[in-house]
C-alpha cells in the first residue's frame, strides 16, 4: 500500500488550512483538512462528483452565509 499523495486546491493558495484529497490504492477518494491530517474521510468518485456537481451549482452556498 503506497502512501497518499494528499493535493489542495490551487484557489488555497497559501493558505495553512485547507481541504486536501488523495486517491487510494483501493479506487476509494480520501478528504481532510491540512491542519487535522489524521482525520480522513473516503468516498467513492462518483459521490465526490455528485457532491462536486452540487457545489457548482450553488446547493451549499447557504453554509457560506453569516
Amino acid at each position: 500500500m503506497s502512501a497518499p499523495v494528499w493535493q489542495k486546491s490551487s484557489y488555497s493558495g497559501e493558505a495553512a488550512n485547507c481541504v486536501q484529497v488523495a486517491s487510494g490504492d483501493d479506487g476509494t477518494v480520501g478528504m481532510r483538512e491540512s491542519d487535522d491530517p489524521g482525520t480522513v474521510l473516503t468516498t467513492t468518485p462518483e459521490s465526490l462528483a455528485a457532491f462536486i456537481r452540487g457545489v457548482k451549482a450553488g446547493e451549499f452556498d447557504h453554509f457560506l452565509r453569516r
